[in-house]
């Protein structure tokens, strides 16, 4: 059995443990939180017998083997590499930094200390992408990637009325990019890896995070182009178009629906079953790597995590969007 901790208590952790429990050798051990009241509380909830107010304290504690971390984006990094330093695995929740430079340090913490090391994106390891990869080769020569994933935030209709929750606070490295470009973004990267060019625009908000962007980013015989916003809705699907047909994908985050439409009219379901828990097959693959004595997804690789992050970094770079995060990569140059 791998006996996981748990950082943080919001409801992609409760997510996460309901599909975890899914996976055979998955144990729920331990929890943090900064608040006893809260650990507690989660804990009770879902029977776990470690609770901590300490993360180096429940890393040393031999009670866990590994860690899967949803605390904020900007906690991510300083979370990561304290348990890594006390030799456990992390699996941790997307965007795995807050940029770049942070995520070359948690790389370099898990070299060094023989960890594994994954960032908790899930569509890559999705029945529904392992499709994509398979049958990419029937559109002929790929001309353009086009993605989008805009869903108005639950927790915007809060911000209008003048209350600013983490989701909308730059001070958590967080905001539509973070929280739904990337996942328009790292597909694209598992798929044709770095880009040429990057270019970005997007609408910023007045509390200094993006409410939506689009990036249309150049490769030497194709581009992409992907839309994100967490102010408007959308209901259009992902599509990647070669020179015999396209695939069109119902949602790139979680792709269930994947379907081959051939230049002739014709079309071909690829569509695989998929468990309705997403996140096990990120879990089942983390797991694995760990019984394996593997220190790299080749799934959510550090370079495609790295080449994820670098465009990301990019992008706020040209929209004007920066974190009290980024100060440190400034510092250190």
């Amino acid at each position: 059995m791998i006996r996981f901790g748990i950082i943080g208590t919001n409801w992609i952790t409760e997510t996460f443990i309901e599909a975890a429990r899914e996976v055979e050798d998955f144990a729920l051990a331990a929890v943090y939180s900064r608040s006893a009241e809260t650990a507690d509380a989660f804990a009770d909830k879902h029977q776990i017998a470690g609770r901590f107010t300490d993360i180096t304290e429940m890393a040393a504690s031999g009670k866990i083997d590994a860690v899967y971390i949803a605390s904020p984006n900007s906690f991510h990094a300083r979370h990561a590499i304290a348990c890594m330093k006390q030799g456990i695995h992390v699996l941790c929740e997307k965007p795995i930094a807050s940029n770049a430079y942070e995520l070359r340090q948690m790389i370099a913490a898990a070299k060094e200390n023989g960890v594994l090391l994954m960032e908790a994106l899930k569509s890559t390891f999705l029945p529904g992408f392992q499709a994509i990869q398979e049958n990419i080769s029937k559109l002929g020569e790929v001309r353009r990637y086009f993605a989008t994933y805009c869903q108005y935030s639950s927790r915007y209709d809060a911000y209008k009325s003048g209350t600013v929750l983490n989701a909308f606070n730059p001070s958590f490295s967080n905001g539509a990019l973070m929280d739904l470009g990337i996942y328009c973004l790292y597909p694209l990267v598992a798929l044709f890896g770095k880009p040429d060019v990057v270019k970005a625009t997007g609408v910023m908000l007045e509390s200094g995070v993006d409410g939506e962007g689009s990036i249309v980013l150049q490769y030497a015989t194709m581009d992409a182009v992907i839309m994100y916003s967490k102010i408007t809705h959308s209901s259009l699907p992902s599509e990647i178009q070669g020179e015999s047909g396209s695939i069109v994908i119902d949602k790139i985050s979680e792709p269930s629906r994947v379907q081959i439409v051939y230049r002739d009219g014709t079309s071909e379901d690829i569509s695989r079953e998929t468990s309705s828990k997403f996140m096990f097959y990120e879990a089942k693959a983390f797991i694995e790597l760990v019984k394996a004595s593997r220190t790299e997804s080749n799934v959510n690789s550090f370079t495609n995590s790295l080449i994820t992050l670098e465009i990301m970094d990019e992008a706020r770079k040209q929209i004007g969007l920066s974190y009290p995060a980024d100060q440190a990569a400034l510092d250190d140059h």
